[in-house]
């Protein structure tokens, strides 16, 4: 039996408007947690969130039903991020290999999506911190580090997500954190 999203994929694809309406239902917050993170703009993210959905509607006669939905979906709103990032921000490069480092659990503190003015004024110093150093990070790191450490990807799914061999996913994630850590060095 396929899932439910493969079903409703199915129904949308030969035009049942309430089949689409609920994989937006099952995907709308999903993908604004995610493009916030990336973004770290609320109508940047739900712009992203709105073209995904379209990206999606348009093309659901391309989706494998044989992959999961999520992962397709997923690669849709990651790839408009990074499209976005790219076009607001020049390219880092770091291409030094590092030592290992294990830890940088900062991510944990970084807040939820449901902030307010208010309680954006009570952020910690930390949040913060960690927050601009997330913002300063390449898009091609800051991608992983989303789906890895705040969408709590596999490194699989995130292979699939943006279409790239696990290695290479291992290899953004460290220099992602090793990036990390060096920016919150001297700041924590």
């Amino acid at each position: 039996m396929k899932p439910i999203e493969t079903r409703l994929a199915r129904l949308a694809r030969k035009g049942d408007q309430r089949a689409f309406a609920e994989i937006v239902d099952l995907y709308k917050d999903k993908l604004f947690h995610l493009a916030y993170r990336m973004m770290n703009n609320r109508q940047e993210a739900e712009d992203v969130v709105q073209e995904s959905f379209l990206r999606v509607y348009k093309h659901l006669d391309r989706y494998d039903e044989n992959q999961k939905f999520s992962t397709w979906i997923y690669r849709i709103a990651t790839n408009l991020c990074i499209d976005r990032l790219r076009k607001r921000r020049p390219v880092y490069s770091l291409d030094a290999e590092n030592a290992d480092h294990e830890g940088l659990d900062g991510y944990a503190m970084l807040p939820n999506d449901d902030r307010t003015p208010e309680s954006e004024m009570l952020l910690s110093e930390t949040q913060q911190i960690i927050r601009d150093a997330m913002e300063t990070l390449p898009a091609k790191y800051k991608s992983v580090m989303v789906l890895r450490y705040l969408q709590d990807l596999s490194l699989q799914e995130i292979s699939e997500v943006l279409d790239m061999p696990v290695t290479t996913v291992k290899t953004r994630v460290h220099r992602g954190r090793e990036f990390m850590r060096k920016k919150l060095e001297n700041k924590l």
